[in-house]
């Protein structure tokens, strides 16, 4: 079936209320056209229907990477991180998207609640109950949004809606994470992996992180967070090993696990540094079997006795040498290379610095200077 029938399949089978079916479908039509921006826009308002808000997020940050000016990838966005409780986060998108389709009242409705779910939080007044509100549209850009309120204006009992999260699949890569004192230090193990493969955004308490490797399924991980981060104080490398997240935490507390669960909602302790010595990373659950401070030195072990081959295995060398080498031995390392133009590379401080080191082409091959 061609990708255009799913498309309109799928269009078909969300205006029938049929939510499912139109993941599914826009599923379809993605694989057959990976980088078309409007199918992750749609796929993410079905997500948004089906409560799957993590995934919504993802879908729209994808769109918006692949084309920054479809405003309803910002609207959904921005609609689905309202119902994570990511207010800032919501309230930038849906700011974007606003320049985008001026007049469009759903943004301004959206930013006002935000603003108010924003000075709510700062005042502490937090909600007491959480009721269904429907924002006008239709069809598919109709906007279903949960929004809290501190009172009961309604003598009919009313079911609370509780924010489901589906279950994701069986990741592709290992991850495994640890706590610092102000950090929260996330490994996703995948090997090899270019950077320009790699894609993440850091949103308050959601993380999105994809790699897209030719050839392969796209690995998706779309976490929501146990707590509260300061997304533009994140960072990210990725090394030959892994992919190495740092989340710098908005509250001193110790995460018991990654992900966000009611179970798991109560803050920990907060982590107090005794201004003597420094403190060991704080690993999660005690309970658990895993052994962390292991599993750290295996992953360290694993990155320095990694084996590489030709230019990569020669400047690892030389990286390890200069990494524990003194500070004479580093001094003619840098002065032998500058000066024999990347021809030399000696460790010898008395004979480097005695006088100028000149260069020594490889046999065959004559060195020129190059005049400016």
């Amino acid at each position: 079936m061609a990708q255009v029938d799913l498309d309109k399949r799928a269009k078909e089978a969300f205006v029938d209320d049929n939510f499912e079916l139109a993941l599914d479908l826009y599923t379809q039509a993605l694989d057959m056209d990976p980088k078309n921006a409007h199918l992750y826009a749609d796929r993410s308002q079905a997500n948004i229907k089906l409560n799957n808000f993590a995934e919504a997020v993802a879908d729209a940050n994808r769109a918006i990477e692949l084309d920054s000016s479809i405003s309803k990838a910002y609207l959904r966005k921005g609609t689905a991180c309202i119902n994570l409780e990511e207010y800032q986060t919501a309230k930038a998108a849906l700011e974007a998207g606003a320049v985008l389709a001026q007049g469009d009242s759903r943004f301004t409705k959206l930013i006002k609640e935000c603003e108010e779910r924003i000075a709510a939080e700062e005042t502490n007044e937090l909600p007491k109950k959480v009721t269904p509100i429907t924002l006008p549209g239709t069809g598919s850009d109709s906007v279903n949004l949960v929004t809290e309120t501190t009172k009961d204006i309604s003598s009919k009992h009313e079911e609370p809606t509780h924010t489901a999260v589906v279950a994701p699949s069986k990741p592709k890569y290992r991850h495994d994470y640890y706590n610092t004192q102000t950090e929260v230090v996330l490994s996703i193990f995948a090997k090899g992996v270019p950077s320009d493969n790699v894609v993440i955004d850091f949103g308050e308490q959601i993380l999105s992180v994809t790699i897209d490797m030719p050839g392969e399924e796209s690995y998706h991980f779309q976490p929501r967070l146990f707590g509260k981060i300061v997304p533009e104080k994140c960072r990210y490398q990725v090394l030959s090993s892994k992919i190495e997240i740092r989340l710098l935490k908005a509250e001193a507390i110790t995460w018991s696990s990654l992900e966000f669960s009611k179970d798991k909602a109560v803050p920990q302790k907060a982590i107090v540094s005794s201004g003597v010595k420094a403190q060991k990373p704080a690993y999660p659950s005690s309970k658990s079997k895993v052994d962390w401070d292991k599993l750290e030195a295996q992953v360290k072990k694993e990155e320095k006795d990694e084996k590489l081959e030709g230019d990569a295995a020669l400047n690892k060398l030389f990286r390890d040498i200069y990494q524990d080498a003194d500070e004479d031995t580093r001094r003619a390392m840098r002065k032998s290379f500058i000066e024999s133009n990347g021809t030399v590379l000696s460790t010898n401080w008395k004979e480097v610095g005695a006088k100028k080191v000149e260069g020594s082409p490889p046999e065959g091959m004559e060195l020129k200077k190059w005049e400016y």
